[in-house]
């Protein structure tokens, strides 16, 4: 026992020896790495004193000071930056619904403003914003050159007011000019319908009125139907959804999750990261779901698809999302702005991170272009006749009128998807899969 105990001692000693030789360099590297941090914050002082003392006009130290801040936060990546009073206020109340503005989701890439995606109804939408388009210039002026914010200010006006923007769209060859009207931008989070005997839940944004309008449209709907037993399944559409608030994310996964992971958070320490599980409740009842996506689906509306995707409870469809898989934390500052800083990336179930890959799809659906000179055709088939069409045909009389009330109603529906395929491709593809699942499912 004796002998452990002095072998341990001495290696003690000599790891404390070894330590102490290996430690004095590392110490002398930091102490030099802050001295240059201070040198470099000394001299960003001596420069802004020389700013306001000889620009050749005067200057605002505030605007000054908070430019160099933005700088440094959008140095680092495309979603973090300063966000003085007034923008802090916007952020603020466009998570509770209502705000002024375009209508359109914006980042920066190539020194361009590039859209993520249009929201519904906005005029953007209406003047056929795309997502993926580049604004290259606002009423005649480039943006090129601006930060994320300032080009983001030019495009903000007083409501009713014209703004014109100039538009580099992929597979157009000549840059196009819009004009839009801004306006009070309402936003409905979610909008409900059926489609047959199916349930479309259209989601447009991630804020706070997103899950409980969810939870209300999807009761309306099935009620509607006549209970769940009449449901063929759930249509989630997340295209041209930017995202929004992470809570609200996990709060829609859950609602179609019985159990297991919804989504994990890792940031730069251990300690930082979280995991975020799904309670038992499923609101879809185990019907199948669809979840519709495309290049406008990002951030908070990845979060749901890769969480249904991950655990086999959806089918998507659609093309390949955005792939924005950061986490933004705002930081309240002093001076009543705000710092929006990128502080963790998420995970799906699997572990994948969707950063700048997005996710793909289980079955690829590109939503046709519509030609607005193309001229409608005429439609061949819906003119062709049929046996019912005939003089004098021998009556059916197999059915009864309870079976040809139904029948006639199976036709109303299958004529309602035919004309889905023409106003919404995509759409109308998800349906006719819950319909053809609902066709080889047995019957309880």
């Amino acid at each position: 026992m004796k002998k452990f105990l002095i072998a341990a001692l001495a290696g003690t000693v000599a790891g404390a020896i070894l330590t102490t030789q290996f430690a004095a360099p590392l110490i002398a590297q930091e102490q030099a790495r802050n001295a240059n941090v201070y040198e470099q914050l000394d001299m960003f002082g001596d420069i802004f004193e020389r700013v306001r003392a000889q620009y050749v006009e005067e200057v605002d130290s505030q605007k000054l000071i908070e430019a160099a801040i933005n700088g440094m936060l959008t140095s680092l990546d495309p979603h973090s930056s300063y966000m003085p009073p007034d923008d802090f206020t916007d952020m603020r109340v466009q998570t509770k619904g209502e705000f002024g503005g375009l209508g359109i989701e914006v980042t920066q890439e190539q020194g361009f403003i590039k859209v993520v995606s249009p929201i519904d109804g906005t005029p953007a939408d209406e003047a056929g914003i795309e997502a993926g388009d580049f604004i290259t210039h606002v009423d005649g002026e480039s943006v090129q050159g601006l930060t994320l914010d300032q080009a983001v200010d030019k495009m903000r006006g007083p409501v009713g007011s014209e703004i014109l923007i100039t538009v580099v769209r992929e597979g157009v060859e000549e840059p196009f000019d819009l004009s839009i009207i801004r306006d009070t931008i309402k936003l409905t989070a979610v909008k409900s319908r059926t489609v047959g005997n199916t349930v479309v839940l259209r989601l447009t944004t991630f804020n706070e009125q997103t899950f409980p309008g969810l939870e209300e449209g999807l009761k309306k709907e099935v009620e509607a139907l006549g209970g769940i037993e009449n449901v063929n399944g759930f249509v989630i559409d997340l295209r041209n959804n930017p995202g929004g608030l992470l809570t609200q994310a996990i709060k829609v996964s859950d609602a179609f999750l019985e159990k297991g992971e919804i989504v994990s958070t890792r940031g730069r320490e251990a300690k930082d990261s979280e995991r975020f599980n799904a309670e038992a409740g499923d609101l879809a009842q185990g019907k199948p779901i669809v979840v519709l996506v495309n290049g406008g689906s990002a951030s908070a509306s990845e979060i749901v698809t890769g969480a249904l995707q991950d655990h086999h409870r959806a089918i998507v469809v659609g093309t390949k999302t955005f792939g924005k898989g950061s986490v933004q934390t705002v930081i309240p500052l002093r001076g009543d702005g705000a710092m929006r800083l990128t502080t963790a990336r998420y995970y799906t179930p699997s572990g994948r991170s969707i950063q700048a890959l997005g996710v793909m799809p289980d079955i690829v659906v590109n939503q046709p272009r519509k030609d607005p000179e193309a001229k409608p055709e005429d439609d061949k088939a819906a003119k062709q006749t049929s046996e019912a069409d005939l003089r004098g045909i021998l009556s059916n009389d197999s059915m009864t009128d309870d079976e040809r009330k139904l029948l006639e109603e199976e036709r109303a529906r299958t004529e309602e998807a035919a004309k889905l395929r023409d106003e919404d491709y995509q759409l109308a593809y998800a349906v006719d899969i819950l319909r053809g699942l609902s066709a080889v499912s047995p019957k309880p």
